[in-house]
């Protein structure tokens, strides 16, 4: 009973943690794409092209390796418990 109260309140915690960083992980990228678009155009530029430039730099991060190592949020811990339980049962 331990472990299967173990594997749900991890996966709930897990999927947490998951949402949470991938949230803030976007809104950094999104405040740099911002950012830089300030430091090109510091009168503001057209409000258009400041949105396609978003648009586009958010795809291209959706793209990249970053949102895909956030997947490790799943895959740390049950490595590491898998592996403490190994550890201490085997050796």
């Amino acid at each position: 009973m331990g472990l299967i109260r173990l594997i749900i309140f991890g996966f709930i915690a897990m999927t947490i943690a998951y949402f949470v960083i991938s949230i803030y992980s976007r809104s950094v990228r999104r405040e740099k794409l911002e950012n830089r678009w300030a430091e090109k155009h510091p009168d503001g530029g057209d409000a258009r092209q400041r949105e396609i430039f978003i648009q586009r730099g958010m795809a291209a991060y959706h793209s990249s390796l970053r949102p895909k190592l956030i997947l490790l949020v799943y895959v740390a811990p049950v490595v590491l418990i898998a592996t403490i339980h190994i550890v201490t049962t085997y050796y």
